[in-house]
């Protein structure tokens, strides 16, 4: 580890010390912003299928975040909404993120479209890397096992945020379900 004086005449010469922490806590991603670049995260029905971030940054798109896959109110109620929504190809490119693996994402997209008719693309963020870089996860231990997401919808132009509808008790069904994002 550096000495304090050793990181002060590497800041006086304008550089900044490389740190693997911070001290201030993140920032939830908020309208404006544009999304992370964390290519090779994001999976699609295979490991090995890794999704560049870049396909959800060109034109309008729709990410839609759930706590997990196959979970009563995801299968149930929050993405069916989407599914059956007559407004759903107004919202251009549309996505579903679950932090589970890339299987479990597609055995489900596929118990809920099975002939792919909607056109949601069911994404898996098993590492949740991508959810806590928008600083939407939470800790879903006693339920899920581990980290999830928080159930969000967020609205996007040209991979910038233009609205968020974040669940404030993280997995409730509310501000995020398809009749309020699309109205």
């Amino acid at each position: 580890m550096a000495s304090t004086a050793a990181v002060r005449r590497f800041a006086l010469a304008g550089a900044r010390p490389i740190r693997s922490f911070h001290c201030s806590s993140r920032a939830l991603i908020k309208v404006g912003d544009k999304l992370p670049q964390l290519d090779g995260v994001l999976v699609e029905n295979s490991p090995g299928n890794k999704v560049d971030v870049g396909e959800l940054s060109t034109g309008k798109a729709l990410l839609i975040g759930v706590p997990a896959a196959f979970s009563p109110s995801c299968s149930n109620s929050h993405v069916p909404g989407y599914i059956n929504s007559k407004k759903l190809k107004d919202a251009g490119k549309v996505f579903v993120i679950a932090v589970n693996d890339p299987f479990v994402t597609k055995a489900w997209a596929e118990s809920l479209d099975p002939k792919g008719v909607s056109g949601i693309r069911f994404l898996g963020d098993p590492t949740a890397q991508f959810t806590e870089a928008l600083d939407l996860a939470f800790d879903g231990s006693a339920i899920f096992g581990g980290p999830r997401s928080k159930r969000y919808a967020l609205e996007l132009e040209d991979g910038k945020v233009t609205a968020m509808h974040v669940e404030p008790d993280n997995t409730g069904l509310n501000v995020s379900a398809a009749e309020k994002v699309l109205g």
